[in-house]
């Protein structure tokens, strides 16, 4: 069998910034465990698989290590395939995916996601997120993720954590983030049980930082920067329980590959 397969650079329009996705569209899915070693040979954070379905489209996710709930960057990546590559023509694309439906919209150079917001809530500190930071936090939030907040930018800037203990947590992973001076808030985020260390731009992280911050700092539209070694901006806003996500992506490759199913 041969598949196309793209990889797109998300939330950046140059390459060799924001985050990688590979996309694949298919007609039906293949078995789970190929899908899975699809993503394990890519060695990208996020592999999609996009399948037509009635009036819209059905996408998964996979990591190098699982399948996810939810990606941001992927579902971008997939819907940039779909609007500049595949000739889909409408400036409206539905997902179905195991977080819903998610909506992307075409607005000039722009992709705008549509995602359910998931609201953090207070916790302790827990033990392996002092060690593995080697700083108190300010505040220590969960959802989907540990969201750990500090004091500076340069806290976030400067943070080398240790992984060994990320990887003890009983959630997905970690954000740490801070106000920012040109931003509204950077951010970072590390997933290593996923197979992800240091994750370059995260959509599902900005569905739970957009209604924290959106508290903190009394306002519901917010400019954010993901301050990974790679990079990448977004323009984010809360709608009630849900929360818009915009920004660009450019084509890296195009290729195909060939599997045996």
């Amino acid at each position: 069998m041969e598949l196309n397969l793209y990889q797109i650079d998300a939330f950046t329009d140059m390459p060799f910034e924001g985050n990688p996705a590979a996309v694949i569209p298919l007609k039906t899915w293949l078995p789970d465990n190929t899908m899975q070693s699809i993503a394990e040979e890519n060695n990208l954070s996020e592999t999609a698989f996009v399948i037509p379905k009635n009036r819209g489209f059905h996408i998964r996710w996979f990591t190098p290590k699982a399948e996810v709930d939810l990606c941001g960057h992927a579902t971008l990546a997939a819907a940039y395939v779909l609007f500049n590559i595949l000739g889909y023509n409408k400036d409206r694309v539905e997902f179905e995916s195991k977080s819903g439906i998610l909506t992307v919209l075409r607005r000039d150079d722009w992709l705008v996601m549509d995602l359910p917001a998931q609201p953090p809530i207070v916790c302790n500190v827990p033990y392996e997120i002092v060690r593995a930071f080697d700083k108190i936090p300010i505040e220590c939030l969960r959802s989907e993720d540990y969201i750990v907040v500090f004091e500076t930018e340069s806290d976030i800037l400067s943070i080398k954590p240790d992984m060994v203990y990320i990887k003890r947590l009983d959630l997905r992973g970690v954000i740490i983030t801070a106000r920012s001076t040109q931003y509204d808030f950077v951010s970072r985020f590390f997933a290593p049980k996923y197979g992800i260390d240091e994750d370059p731009v995260t959509g599902s992280a900005h569905t739970q930082l957009i209604p924290y911050w959106a508290r903190i700092l009394g306002k519901t539209k917010m400019k954010a920067k993901q301050v990974s070694s790679r990079g990448g901006e977004l323009v984010c806003e809360l709608r009630n329980d849900r929360v818009l996500i915009a920004g660009k992506a450019v084509k890296y490759l195009e290729g195909k590959i060939e599997i045996n199913i």
